[in-house]
């Protein structure tokens, strides 16, 4: 009886130990599939860490992005503006000088329209028919050239009495024109003059000549002598070479220049050059 009770202990035991095994067995496969698991989350959680690491610093980056690109569109905001105002400011500068340059012209035109009027005046009061008379116009200033043998006689400076029917015209147009300049300008040929007590040589002779038909302008027709001015260029501005009697004979004159007062000209685009 007694090794019946010891054999079924020894049965009941081992299959005790069997079951524990087992158990221990189970749980340690448990146990291993735990710590697959919990090393797979450690490193499933290294990497979200590594990598919200690494979108934290993007972020930062973009944030520092988005800062300058703001930055920088409100400076370009503002030296679009600034570029802007610059145009603006160019364009109303060529706009007046535009302006300007257009009443300079306008000026120009006016003293132009004004000098061509003059020269119609004059060739219709002194005619064209005398060819010992010339009328032209050089750069907006009329001419009256008028021969020496019209005016004077031989190494004389003493003025004829046909000259002055001449320069009663030209008194005439100088008279209608109170604001205008009249300057008398003798003319010799480069034959050397014989000088005597009064004269030396041909400056003095066309310089003599000048102011005689100065004389004659104020005295006897009655020119403000404020509007005239006396010259002697004696040979030295020839019409054409003295080599033939005849192209002597052309530089022979006395060139009467008529002009607006320089002074008043200037003042006149100084005006319009000052208007806003």
């Amino acid at each position: 009886m007694k090794k019946i009770i010891l054999a079924v202990s020894l049965v009941a035991l081992l299959a005790t130990s069997c079951g524990t095994k087992k158990k221990i067995a189970a749980l340690e496969s448990k146990n291993k599939e735990i710590q697959d698991l919990l090393n797979s989350c450690s490193i499933k959680l290294n990497m979200c860490l590594t990598e919200k690491e690494a979108i934290s610093g993007q972020i930062e980056f973009l944030k520092k992005s988005n800062s300058d690109l703001l930055a920088t569109m409100g400076n370009m905001t503002t030296l679009s503006t600034k570029g802007a105002q610059n145009i603006e400011k160019a364009l109303e500068t060529i706009k007046e000088k535009d302006l300007k340059i257009t009443r300079m012209q306008d000026a120009l035109t006016k003293k132009d329209s004004v000098t061509l009027a003059l020269v119609t005046s004059i060739k219709s009061s002194v005619g064209m028919s005398d060819p010992d008379i010339e009328v032209n116009v050089e750069k907006g200033v009329v001419f009256i050239s008028i021969a020496d043998k019209l005016l004077f006689k031989s190494g004389s400076y003493l003025v004829s009495e046909r000259a002055k029917e001449v320069l009663a015209k030209v008194a005439k147009i100088i008279n209608d024109k109170p604001t205008f300049e009249c300057m008398v300008e003798g003319h010799t040929d480069n034959v050397p003059f014989i000088g005597n007590a009064i004269l030396l040589d041909n400056w003095d002779l066309s310089s003599k000549r000048s102011t005689a038909i100065v004389r004659v302008l104020t005295n006897d027709l009655k020119v403000n002598p404020k509007q005239l001015i006396a010259a002697g260029r004696g040979e030295f501005i020839p019409l054409v070479e003295n080599n033939s009697v005849a192209n002597r004979a052309i530089n022979r004159r006395t060139r009467i220049v008529i002009l607006p007062k320089i002074d008043e000209f200037y003042e006149m685009i100084e005006k319009e050059m000052k208007k806003k």
